[in-house]
């Protein structure tokens, strides 16, 4: 099935990358207003470098992309679609219901698996209720037609992870989740799980985000331990191992949180009120979450099956030449899921939030779960691995309130829907 492209774009243009991106022909240069953007936001902190020969796309070769056609949709995406190193995607008009997840494998469309499992079909166009414990598949807006050398990974948005919806994208004959593999032509689809909450959602509403890329763009670990060394990537003192830094638990109370003793984090309540995605600071965070208070021993028993959201005890950086990525659910620290929503946009902790260039960095706020049996988590411990992926280029904007970021500089802070807890 081809794809279409938006008024006026060429079908068989070639999109205007950087050199080292170009599979052949002749040199292709960004834009030098859109080359000299990121060095602008970044200040004296970045480091020229020669360009990598693989990595992810920034924002203005994702605008060239899509007129070019290689990111096409009926309805063009709008600006705000476009972060540094990723495009939100937007939902479409129906939904199935289906008996559970799958993968459709090779030689098979993913309508073709949910038409077969779907218990029913809902109209998204003026909203519907997505239950929690139910899997859903939608059809998404965007559609690709990559080139050969051109692949894309995808994450939850922070705002949908810090909900406890678990959102995966899927293309046809996938044999995994959240992976477009190089030169993809066809339909994307959203597989979308409320676990706490149900939520509401509607034909346009933006759950999950797509970045595209290069070859494999993780860091190797001398370029790691160069720039860990220069800026501080994750905390003070924090080894580079196979690539990535490891981030640890903070449970010795916020003290942004408020007056009194301080919060280590919250955990979702049940059988609450639905959520609306769309809507900003609506919700009372009372009424959907209890705070946990820090304790003399500074550890948290994890209840199986519960929700938490948690902090990380080091502040974050991704400078502009690199985004970041953290493992979702590794094992080998400890029996529960850390983080849906695992990626972090250039510039993520870089400046602070009033835009001036002394930032010391940025917690991660984390989606905890635990699986099967209690665990028992200590101040310190480690939660996740963060991995460092080199840019195709630096993007010509970076994350921030510039950009209309959420949580640039954020303490433990809930996801954008809820009004500021009153400690």
């Amino acid at each position: 099935m081809g794809v279409r492209a938006g008024p006026g774009q060429p079908q068989h243009a070639q999109p205007r990358i950087p050199d080292d991106m170009a599979e052949s022909g002749p040199a292709r240069e960004l834009p030098p207003d859109a080359k000299r953007g990121a060095a602008e936001q970044a200040g004296p902190q970045a480091r020229p470098q020669a360009a990598p020969t693989t990595g992810i796309l920034p924002i203005q070769v994702l605008h060239e992309l899509l007129r070019v056609g290689e990111i096409a949709a009926a309805t063009p995406p709008t600006p705000d679609q476009f972060q540094p190193a990723s495009l939100d995607l937007r939902l479409g008009a129906r939904a199935h219901r289906v008996r559970a997840s799958f993968l459709p494998g090779p030689g098979r469309q993913v309508a073709e698996a949910a038409a077969e499992f779907s218990l029913h079909e809902i109209d998204l166009s003026a909203g519907a209720v997505l239950e929690t414990g139910c899997v859903y598949i939608v059809e998404l807006q965007e559609r690709l037609a990559l080139s050969p050398a051109l692949a894309g990974w995808a994450n939850p948005k922070s705002s949908i992870g810090r909900l406890d919806v678990f959102v995966r994208l899927i293309v046809d004959h996938a044999t995994e989740f959240d992976r477009v593999p190089a030169g993809y032509k066809g339909p994307l689809y959203a597989e979308i799980s409320p676990q706490t909450f149900p939520v509401l959602v509607r034909q346009g509403s933006r759950l999950n985000q797509l970045r595209l890329g290069r070859g494999s763009p993780t860091a190797n670990d001398a370029a790691l331990r160069a720039v860990h060394a220069e800026i501080g990537l994750v905390g003070e003192g924090t080894a580079v191992k196979k690539a990535t830094l490891d981030l640890t638990i903070d449970l010795s109370g916020d003290p942004a949180s408020g007056p009194g003793e301080g919060l280590v984090g919250f955990r979702a309540r049940r059988h609450t009120a639905l959520i609306d995605v769309d809507r900003i600071a609506a919700y009372d965070p009372a009424e959907f979450w209890d705070p946990l208070p820090a304790e003399p021993a500074r550890r948290l028993i994890l209840d199986p099956n519960e929700f938490y959201i948690l902090r990380s005890r080091e502040p974050v950086k991704v400078p502009p030449d690199y985004a970041a990525e953290m493992t979702a659910y590794d094992t080998q620290v400890g029996e529960f899921r850390a983080h849906y929503a695992g990626f972090f946009d250039p510039g993520f902790g870089y400046r602070a939030a009033d835009g001036s260039r002394d930032n010391q960095g940025t917690r991660a706020v984390l989606e905890v779960r635990s699986h099967q049996v209690p665990f028992i988590l200590e101040h310190g411990q480690i939660v996740g691995r963060l991995v460092y992926e080199r840019m195709a280029g630096a993007p010509d904007q970076l994350y921030g309130a510039g950009i209309g970021s959420s949580y640039q500089a954020q303490g433990l802070k809930l996801s954008k829907h809820f009004k500021p807890f009153a400690h």
